[in-house]
C-alpha cells in the first residue's frame, strides 16, 4: 500500500511561537520554511520531517538545540 502526502497529517498543534534562537515553532517543532512548504510536499518528505521533530523537541528541552 502506498501512502499519499494527503494521508500524513500535519503536526501543527495551533501552538504558533517561533524560538528566535533555533527558528523552530514550539508547538509543532518546524521552521517556518517547513511550515511553508507542508502543503506541497510528497510523502517521504513530510515522513522525513516528521521523524526530526522529536529530536528538535528533545534538544529545546534539554537546552541542547542548534539553529536549522
Amino acid at each position: 500500500m502506498t501512502i499519499s502526502a494527503a494521508d500524513i497529517p500535519s503536526p501543527c498543534v495551533r501552538v504558533c511561537q517561533i524560538d528566535r534562537k533555533t527558528g523552530w515553532c514550539l508547538g509543532c517543532w518546524r521552521t517556518g520554511a517547513e511550515i511553508g512548504a507542508w502543503p506541497t510536499m510528497d510523502a517521504p518528505g513530510r515522513l522525513a520531517l516528521l521523524d526530526a521533530l522529536p529530536a528538535r523537541k528533545q534538544a529545546w528541552e534539554t537546552g541542547r538545540e542548534e539553529t536549522p
